[in-house]
Formats: structure tokens, C-alpha cells, sequence
């Protein structure tokens, strides 16, 4: 076999590979004379078939695992022999002539082909001794505790009927069918729908048509459905609800009290407190780390500036396309509605590509030069964690992690990124900065999510949760 490399190009290589003829024979003949001790063929005994005949019978099929043998072979002697690490699988270009594939499937003539790769950029680690990032840190308040307690009571209010009109927090139980231009639409009908008044739960303006009414009533409601609407054909549309109201039904007192904390399992109302506490702290803590990792991340992409392999790139931007143009269609939005063109989103939105290619380089060499591992059993309990997200559905999700190493890469992946970051941080001045909770977290859009090294990708006009996703 001889390997010549014809193009060294930025991170572009080429190698031409040619397997004589005369090797192509020993090749094919070793494996068929290991052939002949495995095949039972009718006439001979075992193991005394004649070479000659196995490659008239088994030939071309042998061959063919000959020649993949080979390509496997070159491949791997020319990123050992070269010290590469890849940016993706070499890619094999055979001769378009099929004769000269012919002559080398019948071992009678030489068989040169192509080896392209595309190999990961070599760095030199930044000095990160000027590196500071703030690390914003806010007090869990009494206010922010009783207002937890205050949702959790509602949430756990009695309903009682009531003979008079209903108001504002009353609750009403109602029929209901709707209808675009006169017709019918699909998910537009309910019965023994409760409608607790002032919940902003329902189509804006629907609760509020419904002040006044009492229990025998009928009401056309008139609305008109959000341009955002998750079902795309009702987004925009005006619509009519013949409703009919079976009952009107009072809240209870509101009690905050040791009872409210026995029914969520906890001894007393100060036991309540401390659990509220805890979890609004995570929250907190979470917040912060994701604040942390985004100012540390900014202060690494302006350290760096190398050629990136164009595969990642754009196996990165396809994906980052795919979930803008998804959440775009979910919100029924369109690039004008964001103030931009198509043309104009993909470069940004290439850049956010290229950002995140350059950053998870950057913390991979960091997490080699630094020796950071993930163990079995710390994939198996976040594994375990993502179990938990599916209940009912436990053991198939279980499964299908197990049976498939590039899914279960993607539960290894965040967890060596975290302690590469964690590691980072142990080097660089982390300041604390006392902070308000809407200041921590104000900003969201450009902190959301912090998979891949980066922001994750939204459309503006999407729905944003009160903390990061």
C-alpha cells in the first residue's frame, strides 16, 4: 500500500492511496484460504476446498471486504503516521472509471483512490492570569418566600357554588363551542371546562366576557386569537364562543397555615419556609452559574482567533437554522416581523455557529492539557436524572440511551464541559456582585440556555420563561 499526500491546505488534506495489483491478490488469497477452514461446500471435506474454487464462488464478496479492509487501513496508518485529530470521518473518493474497479475486483489490476480529511486546528492555550468575571449573587428575600407560599395556597383553594354573578377570582364551570366565520373549528369545543376568572389562562379577553354571568347563563364570547398562536391556523383569526354556564363557584379563605405545609408532605409551616427557601436559592445559584459561565465564555472567545474546520461550522449552523426556523413557525413569526431578512439572520446566526465550534475547541484541548475525565457512574446518574423526566416511559428511555453511544454522548458531553469550566474558573478572579433577583435574571435572552458552549439560539419574538430554560 503506498500513501502519497497531495494536498496540505489549511486544515484540507488529501492522500492518494494505491493498492498494487500483486497486493490486492495476497490479500484476497490470505483471506480465502482462512475462507476454506470456515465454509462447508458439497463434494469436499472440510477444510480441503480448493483456493480456486472458493474465489470463483466467494470472490467478488471476499474483494469487496479486502478493499474495505484496505480503505479502513489507510485511513487509520494516515492519522497515525501524521498525528492528525479529525474534525470529521475521511472521506474516500474511488476512480469514476468502473473498469479500473473492475480489473481491481478481479485482483488484476491496481486500485487507487482518495483519502480527504479535515483535521482540528492547532492552538496554543491563552493566558487567562487577566481574566476577571463577576459572579452575580442575590439574596432570597421574605417577600419573594411569601409570595411562593401565597401561589401555593391559591393552588390549594376550596370552590364552593354560589347563587350571585361571578367576579373576578370566582371560578365557573361553562360549555363551550367555537367558531371561526361560522364554522366550527377543531379544538374549539369543551364541556365541563372550569374557568377561574383573572387567571389570564384563556384567549386574552375570553375570562373577561365572563364577569357578570351566573349559573344558567349564555354568553357569546368574542375574541381574537394571538398572531403567536401555537396553532398556526387559529393565530390572528377572530372567533366566536357560544358558552353556556353551568356554575358559578367562590374561593375559600386563603390559609397559609401549618395545614398548607402537611399537604405537601412537610411537618409544619416553618418546615414549608425553609424548603421554599432552599428551592428558590437553587434557582438562584443556577442563575448565577449560568451568568458566570456566559461572561467566562465571552472573556475566552475574545482570547482566541484561529481557522475553523468548515464541516463544524456548518454541522453547527444547521442546527442552530433548525431550531430558530422551528421556533419561528411555533410563533408564527416571520424575519420581518424580527426587523431582519433571511440573509441577514444566517450571518448571525452563522456567527453564533462559528462561536460555539471555536469555544468547544477551545474547552476540549483545555479539558486534555488538564486531564479532566467523566467516570461511568457520574453518565449513569445524569442519566439517571434524565430518566426522571419521563415518567411512565422509564425504562424505554433507559434503553435507548443505552443502546445508542452518540445519545449517551450527549449526556457525557455537558458534563465534561461544566467540569472544564469549573476548572477554568478555579484559574481566572471570580468577583461577587451583590445583586437584585430581577437583575439576575434580567437579560435572559442573552443567557438562555448554555449548552455547546452558547447562548441557545431564539427567535425574538418566542415566549421566555421568568428564568433561564
Amino acid at each position: 500500500m503506498q500513501v502519497t499526500e497531495t494536498l496540505s491546505q489549511g486544515l484540507k488534506r488529501e492522500f492518494k492511496v494505491v493498492l498494487p495489483a500483486t497486493e490486492l491478490e495476497q490479500r484476497l488469497n490470505n483471506e480465502l484460504s482462512t475462507l476454506k477452514d470456515r465454509v462447508k461446500i458439497n463434494g469436499f471435506r472440510p477444510g480441503k476446498v480448493p483456493v480456486g474454487h472458493l474465489r470463483r464462488v466467494y470472490g467478488r464478496s471476499v474483494m469487496a471486504d479486502v478493499l474495505q479492509n484496505a480503505v479502513n487501513e489507510a485511513n487509520r496508518r494516515i492519522v497515525e503516521d501524521n498525528s492528525l485529530k479529525l474534525a470529521h470521518e475521511p472521506q474516500v473518493q474511488f476512480p469514476e472509471n468502473q473498469d479500473e474497479i473492475e480489473k481491481a475486483m478481479d485482483a488484476k489490476g491496481d486500485l487507487a483512490f482518495t483519502v480527504a480529511l479535515e483535521v482540528l486546528p492547532v492552538f496554543e492555550l491563552a493566558d487567562l492570569s487577566d481574566v476577571s468575571v463577576k459572579k452575580p449573587v442575590a439574596e432570597v428575600t421574605d417577600g419573594e418566600i411569601n409570595e411562593s407560599l401565597e401561589r401555593m395556597a391559591k393552588q390549594n383553594l376550596t370552590f364552593e357554588a354560589k347563587d350571585g354573578k361571578a367576579e373576578q377570582g370566582d371560578r365557573v364551570l361553562v360549555d363551550f363551542v367555537g367558531r371561526i366565520d361560522g364554522t366550527e373549528f377543531e379544538g374549539g369545543k369543551g364541556e365541563d371546562i372550569r374557568v377561574e376568572l383573572g387567571s389570564n389562562t384563556f384567549i386574552p379577553g375570553f375570562e373577561d366576557q365572563l364577569v357578570g354571568v351566573k349559573a344558567g347563563d349564555t354568553k357569546l364570547v368574542k375574541v381574537t386569537f394571538p398572531t403567536n398562536y401555537l396553532a398556526a391556523h387559529l393565530a390572528g383569526k377572530d372567533a366566536e364562543f357560544d358558552v353556556t354556564v353551568k356554575a358559578v363557584e367562590a374561593p375559600g379563605e386563603l390559609k397559609i397555615d401549618d395545614e398548607l405545609a402537611k399537604g405537601f408532605g412537610l411537618d409544619s409551616l416553618d418546615a414549608l419556609k425553609d424548603a421554599i427557601r432552599s428551592a428558590i436559592q437553587r434557582d438562584f445559584d443556577a442563575q448565577s452559574r449560568r451568568k458566570v459561565k456566559k461572561d467566562l465564555l465571552d472573556a475566552l472567545d475574545a482570547k482566541y482567533s484561529f481557522e475553523l474546520p468548515p464541516s463544524l461550522v456548518e454541522q453547527e449552523f444547521a442546527a442552530v437554522w433548525g431550531q430558530v426556523e422551528g421556533d419561528m413557525r411555533s410563533n408564527n413569526r416571520t424575519f420581518e416581523d424580527e426587523d431582519t431578512t433571511e440573509e441577514q439572520a444566517r450571518a448571525d446566526y452563522r456567527k453564533i455557529a462559528e462561536r460555539r465550534v471555536r469555544l468547544g475547541l477551545v474547552l476540549a484541548q483545555i479539558g486534555e492539557k488538564t486531564d479532566i475525565k467523566i467516570s461511568d457512574d457520574e453518565v449513569t446518574q445524569a442519566l439517571v436524572e434524565r430518566v426522571r423526566q419521563y415518567p411512565g416511559q422509564e425504562q424505554q428511555v433507559w434503553d435507548f440511551y443505552r443502546k445508542n453511544p452518540q445519545a449517551l454522548a450527549e449526556i457525557r458531553a455537558p458534563l465534561f464541559e461544566e467540569k472544564v469550566v469549573d476548572q477554568i474558573l478555579s484559574q481566572v478572579k471570580v468577583v461577587d456582585e451583590t445583586v437584585s433577583k430581577e437583575a439576575l435574571f434580567g437579560d435572559d435572552e442573552a443567557e438562555e440556555g448554555d449548552s455547546k458552549a452558547e447562548s441557545k439560539p431564539k427567535a425574538k419574538g418566542a415566549k421566555k420563561s421568568s428564568k433561564s430554560e
